[in-house]
């Protein structure tokens, strides 16, 4: 079988699916470039040509977690690396605190990912610790934060993630 092949059954197809997830052409036109990308690199493991459409779809559905992985990372980044905007810190009334509280591996792994922008496997290899242990350290780090939020400030997460409520706690009027 060759990608040439699959290009010409399942281009259009495939686009129109990855157009239907991301609802932006350009950047179905990477998911898919992105797609036809690993398939060309793994097209000679498939051993079934029976299964090649929904194996193509299964590499298409990865490449699109992938973009919206890639995009809540840019997301939090830019949210986290804003710390010349004081209002935003301000607004979110004790998270300076918060984070100094941590514990320290769970504050040096949240500073470097989310303040200093270091990719997890950077920060992995600097804290000299495996990928999989700041992954972890980072989402306890998270639970944390938000169980703090929660209890001092009545923050919550709304259904999209955002964080919402007022800064009117105990901790901010004394």
């Amino acid at each position: 079988m060759e990608t040439q092949k699959v290009w010409i059954d399942l281009n259009e197809e495939l686009y129109f699916f990855i157009l239907k997830k991301v609802k932006n052409k350009s950047i179905a036109n990477d998911v898919l470039q992105n797609t036809f990308y690993k398939i060309h690199k793994s097209i000679a493991q498939l051993k079934d040509e029976k299964k090649l459409r929904s194996w193509a779809f299964q590499i298409a559905r990865n490449e699109i977690i992938n973009f919206f992985n890639q995009e809540k990372v840019y997301e939090m980044k830019t949210d986290w690396n804003r710390v010349e905007d004081e209002a935003f810190f301000t607004d979110v009334c004790c998270f300076d605190k918060f984070i100094e509280e941590l514990p320290k591996k769970y504050r040096d792994s949240i500073e470097l990912i989310y303040v200093k922008g270091k990719k997890q496997q950077e920060a992995a290899d600097e804290l000299e610790i495996s990928l999989t242990n700041v992954k972890a350290r980072v989402r306890r780090a998270k639970e944390m934060l938000k169980s703090k939020l929660n209890e001092c400030c009545k923050y919550e997460y709304d259904e999209q993630g955002n964080l919402t409520g007022e800064s009117n706690c105990a901790a901010c009027n004394q």
